[in-house]
């Protein structure tokens, strides 16, 4: 029987910084970016009212700039390894994130089985943004129930990767979970934590955490 590996993309895969952070340097809307994130931190606007105003602030981004924002991006070491060694034991892994998918989806390049992220329209920006395509925390627990359930994975063979709050329902509904570069929304819920810039090193304690199971 398979595992199922669940992993955040900011904060957790990257490093320090976010995918919209990343995005920001490319096209010069970091201070707006940076008011836009002071406002979520504060509980003023939720994951949709944040979607909708990059929507509108980023109407001229196109797939050159992600591809630029991409290249640019701190990813923690490693991540490919980890992708071929669980494919090699024939388990899966998937990311799930928040984030616009126009970046997340560029991750199935190191060899993930599947992204799932916040649906946008296709860049340049020329449709209007579906607010239900637009994923809250708690959508990483139902996104993670279809996947498992699709591959007849029991919930104690998965383990979710991540760092803040955003991973807190899904570090709650699992039986496995790593705390990586995690701030203190995640203090007593991770099975284990890791701090440092391998993803190798915070999946060995992903694996240690299902042997002693």
């Amino acid at each position: 029987m398979t595992f199922l590996h669940v992993f955040d993309m900011d904060g957790t895969l990257i490093r320090g910084t976010s995918a919209s952070v990343q995005v920001a340097r490319t096209c010069e809307t970091e201070a707006e970016l940076a008011d836009l994130e002071r406002a979520f931190s504060a509980g003023e606007i939720d994951t949709k009212a944040f979607a909708a105003a990059l929507h509108a602030m980023w109407s001229d981004v196109t797939e050159e700039h992600v591809d630029r924002a991409f290249a640019d991006t701190p990813f923690l070491d490693g991540i490919a390894d980890v992708c071929a060694d669980i494919r090699e034991r024939g388990e899966r892994s998937i990311v799930v994130t928040m984030s616009p998918d126009f970046f997340a989806r560029r991750l199935l390049g190191f060899g993930f089985d599947d992204v799932a992220a916040s649906r946008f329209p296709a860049l340049p920006f020329a449709r209007p943004l579906d607010p239900d395509a637009i994923l809250v925390p708690q959508d990483k627990v139902r996104i993670v129930e279809e996947s498992r359930q699709a591959a007849e994975i029991p919930v104690e063979r998965c383990v979710a990767y991540g760092d803040s709050m955003s991973d807190a329902p899904l570090f709650g509904h699992l039986a496995h979970s790593v705390a990586v570069n995690a701030d203190h929304h995640l203090a007593g819920i991770a099975g284990a934590e890791y701090r440092g810039t391998s993803l190798l090193e915070a999946y060995a304690r992903g694996r240690e955490l299902v042997a002693a199971a």
